[in-house]
């Protein structure tokens, strides 16, 4: 499966669109507490452990972007974004959006 940020993908041509698809992940309020525990410890710069939460949400959102893709036929999946939203009591919940259009591509022939 090719997934792209792009709307077209070199050497390949678009023959049929399939429709939007979506993936998510939601990280609960545990998750964020037990970061921000490890926050405190960081004086200034990046935090590693939030980092790799968000990564590991990011990963989620994408292999059930693709799931959707395959179950309705596409080999690509193109237009790709990502979206990331805090929400719920005191923005404790963060969600992770990857949406896309699924297509069937072919070679160009040359």
């Amino acid at each position: 499966m090719i997934v792209t940020t792009t709307q077209s993908i070199e050497g390949k041509s678009v023959v049929k669109y399939l429709g939007i698809v979506t993936g998510e992940a939601i990280l609960g309020a545990n998750i964020f507490r037990d970061m921000f525990a490890a926050i405190r410890d960081v004086v200034g710069g990046r935090s590693a452990s939030y980092e790799r939460e968000l990564g590991k949400a990011r990963e989620i959102a994408l292999d059930e972007l693709e799931d959707w893709g395959e179950e309705v036929g596409a080999n690509a999946i193109v237009g790709v974004s990502l979206d990331y939203e805090s929400f719920g009591q005191s923005n404790g919940m963060m969600m992770v959006s990857a949406t896309g259009t699924a297509v069937l591509v072919e070679d160009i022939a040359g």
